[in-house]
Order: C-alpha cells, then structure tokens, then sequence
C-alpha cells in the first residue's frame, strides 16, 4: 500500500509541483483546493481532490479521515482580501477564531495546525519533497548590484525582518535609502508596483520571518516577480538563501540578465 500524503492547496503553482514529485516518490496525493484559488489542473496530479471553501476547516478534516491521511502539507497563496469578503467559517473555524488573540498570518496558520494535529493529522514542512527548490547562496545574474543597491538591501534586510518579526509582511522596497514601499495585505506584487512608482532602479528585499514557521508561509518568487520587477522599474532583488522557495529558477535567471537585472540570495545581509 502506498503512503498517503494530503494536500492543503491554495493558488500557484507549488501545489502542482509538489503533486508531481510526491507521486514520482510513490506517495498518494488526497487535495483539499481551494476554490477560487488552486488551479483546477491540480486535479490531475492528484489521487483525490476535493474543493473546499475558505473557513470550511471541519469539511476539510473530514476528508483527510475519510481517506485515512495523517500527514499533510500546505502550500499555494490565499488572496488575503478575500479573508474580509468571501469566507464561509463552519462551526470548527468559529471555535478556532473564538480562542485566538489576533488574527494576524501566523496566528491563523498556527491555530489552524494546531486544530489539525489536535485531529490526528500532523501538518508537515511545504519543502519537505522539494529542498531543491530553495534559495541557493549567491548573486545568480551576470549583473551585480550597484554599490548604492548595496546599502538598499542591507537597510530593506532590516526593515523586512522587523516587519517580518511584527507579522506585517516579508516584503519591502527600498531606493535611495529610503523606504518606499512595505508589503501589507496587497502582497508582494503591489508591493513592488508602489515601491517601483516611487523611485526608479530601486531593490527588492524579501525574506522569512524571524520566527518563520516553515510549514507554511514561506517567502516564493519566480519569473513573474522579476517581469513586475523590469516592468516597474526595479533593479535589483534580495531573497533569503535556504529559506525562500524559488519557481523556474533558469527561466527567472535568462529573463533577469536580458532586463539588467541582479538576484542576490543571502544567509545574513549587513555591510
């Protein structure tokens, strides 16, 4: 009998790729998507899936018994606005939310483990089949940053941590020493338009919480960052090596060096 893993998925591509190796490894894939975010092609590179509608966290439990799953992962974005619009709690969220003191990110995620481990289903790393798809330490790019870039990233590594540390976001956008954009509830994307709108050929940080809890939230880029990036004018990006997750890394890589663009991953970042 194969060992069986589920799957909490919101949108992005994560999900998919994760199905794909967790099935070349010989595992069965049980997905509960959720509906208006996972990507409805996930269906087929699972065993099972099941949609499900944000709040529905008794349904969603109820699946992983019914298919005997005792070990799942979670990955793929929500819409953080959709939190305030479009969230249809059933009687386990309520009793979830009733006993947190705010609901920041990770005081949802965590709360939301803990109902699942209280369950009997324990929530594993979202990197666990994939460390290859983490941040290597490096500049990746023909161009290297700026001198001026340089001390952007070693002031935007410093305010993404503390924002990080406040539960706000992971992502910040600093030019010419100034601050110019952090991210909030928009996510990233907005992130880099606003900072990029503000100041020309400015860089973007973005990094892991001090206290990031790696089963969920971990910072993700790809190539669709760096074409917002070239499109908004902005020249450089910072990820955290080891401890970002990186999609279609060759392709991000070639589209950065055509548009002049430096990717640096760094354990520590100071000058």
């Amino acid at each position: 009998m194969k060992q069986r893993i589920g799957l909490i998925a919101g949108g992005g591509q994560f999900p998919i790729v994760f199905s794909k190796k967790a099935r070349l490894k010989g595992f069965e894939v049980y997905a509960a998507a959720y509906l208006k975010e996972a990507d409805p092609d996930l269906k087929s590179h699972v065993d099972v899936m099941e949609w499900m509608q944000l709040g529905q966290v008794g349904k969603l439990i109820r699946f992983f018994k019914k298919n005997g799953v005792t070990h799942v992962v979670m990955m793929g974005g929500i819409q953080k606005t959709r939190i305030f619009k479009d969230i249809r709690p059933d009687f386990k969220a309520i009793s979830m939310m009733i006993g947190m003191k705010n609901s920041h990110d990770d005081a949802v995620l965590r709360a939301f483990a803990d109902v699942l481990e209280k369950e009997g289903i324990r929530v594993l790393e979202s990197t666990f089949l994939l460390p290859e798809l983490l941040a290597p330490e490096g500049c990746w790019t023909r161009k290297k940053p700026a001198r001026s870039q340089y001390k952007d990233m070693a002031l935007g590594w410093r305010i993404a941590k503390e924002i990080g540390r406040l539960d706000i976001g992971q992502c910040v956008v600093v030019g010419g020493g100034s601050v110019l954009a952090v991210e909030a509830i928009d996510g990233t994307d907005a992130t880099i338009r606003r900072g990029g709108s503000l100041g020309r050929d400015a860089v973007v940080v973005k990094v892991c919480k001090p206290n990031q809890d790696f089963r969920f939230d971990i910072p993700a880029t790809g190539i669709k960052t760096i074409e917002i990036m070239a499109e908004s004018g902005v020249g450089a990006l910072l990820l955290e090596a080891q401890k970002a997750v990186v999609f279609d890394r060759e392709k991000m890589i070639d589209f950065a060096d055509q548009k002049k663009i430096a990717i640096v991953a760094a354990k520590e970042f100071t000058l």
